[in-house]
């Protein structure tokens, strides 16, 4: 795997050092208010596991499963392959994603919770891409861990074609790596 990356781009002790900060500025934002803290797959899932352990307030925690890839293109269309289980009506959510790229995934993820009716939605991406949204996309995250340029990045989660999710770190893959 380590011979596909050309470089690293962000450093497993960076990942940890900003994970902990939002940590202290997440758990203080929903201090008294028991989030239900929405994890979307699969690309999430190290980062999410990372996070919660740095929320030091009462919460619960949900997934949702959404695809829109195909390779190292956005389909554009949204596929939901697995639905929250938790009712959050009412509830304050906080949405853990993996990157905001094109922005159509977390798109549809708020508005898919609006339409349950909490009582607040937030969102914290590890990774922001603003050079790929798309046009109409307007939607801020509350909390970015890094501020990223266009390029295909792989590890801590993400991945091209379901592999190097377990990198410790966000690397940028080579192009002969993804246009074989």
């Amino acid at each position: 795997m380590e011979k596909d990356i050309q470089r690293i781009l962000i450093t497993e002790e960076q990942i940890k050092a900003r994970i902990a900060e939002m940590g202290k500025e997440i758990s203080e934002e929903y201090r008294d208010k028991d989030p239900v803290v929405l994890g979307v797959l699969k690309g999430v899932v190290v980062f999410y596991a990372d996070m919660v352990r740095h929320i030091t307030v009462p919460c619960q925690m949900d997934f949702m499963c959404l695809s829109s890839y195909q390779g190292t293109k956005s389909s554009g269309n949204m596929i939901v392959k697995q639905d929250m289980s938790v009712d959050v009506k009412g509830r304050h959510v906080l949405v853990l994603e993996d990157i905001y790229d094109t922005g159509g995934s977390l798109n549809y993820t708020y508005q898919h919770l609006m339409s349950k009716q909490p009582a607040s939605v937030n969102i914290c991406t590890l990774l922001d891409k603003p050079e790929r949204r798309r046009p109409g996309i307007t939607l801020k995250p509350d909390w970015v861990g890094f501020t990223i340029p266009n390029e295909f990045v792989v590890g801590y989660g993400l991945d091209f074609n379901e592999h190097y999710r377990n990198l410790p770190y966000v690397g940028v893959l080579k192009p002969e790596a993804y246009e074989k």
